[in-house]
């Protein structure tokens, strides 16, 4: 089963920033026999959210040579008790990165007001095995299967 947290990216600028999308609807995995009368969107989803999408934008910036693991988040705000039915649009940014770590921010927002920050997000580096499978990976999971660049045989 894939337990993504976004639906796709939307746009990605290598080194620099990535943004996407997510509907949250009353059918997500995470609500099944959690919530019985009012579902309401658990915080640690928003974060999960953006750090998979800065995970990937760290791992598409090293040209698929090196993969990520979330190792610190600081300053998070939330709001609170959000109930599904909204599109949120996930933003986030590379601050410095190097072969080892990089620091990076994020944001969510709905209908333009913002749902989540994470004003600091380290991530430490690892290196990757086998480059071509991270990034048919990364393929299927961004929603971008046909763009050629992503798909030539080349890195």
């Amino acid at each position: 089963m894939r337990f993504l947290l976004y639906d796709s990216i939307t746009a990605i600028s290598k080194g620099r920033s990535i943004e996407g999308v997510k509907t949250f609807s009353l059918s997500e995995e995470f609500f099944r026999g959690h919530f019985t009368r009012t579902p309401v969107i658990p915080g640690v989803i928003y974060v999960e959210a953006m750090a998979q999408l800065l995970g990937w934008l760290i791992t598409y910036s090293h040209d698929f040579r090196r993969s990520a693991i979330m190792s610190l988040i600081e300053n998070v705000t939330v709001n609170p008790g959000l109930r599904p039915g909204f599109q949120a649009r996930i933003h986030c940014e590379i601050i410095s990165s190097t072969e080892r770590d990089t620091l990076g921010t994020a944001r969510m927002e709905a209908n333009g007001s913002p749902i989540a920050t994470l004003s600091r997000i380290i991530f430490s580096h690892f290196g990757v095995a086998d480059p071509r499978s991270l990034r048919e990976q990364f393929i299927y999971c961004s929603g971008w299967e046909n763009l050629p660049h992503l798909t030539s045989g080349t890195l």
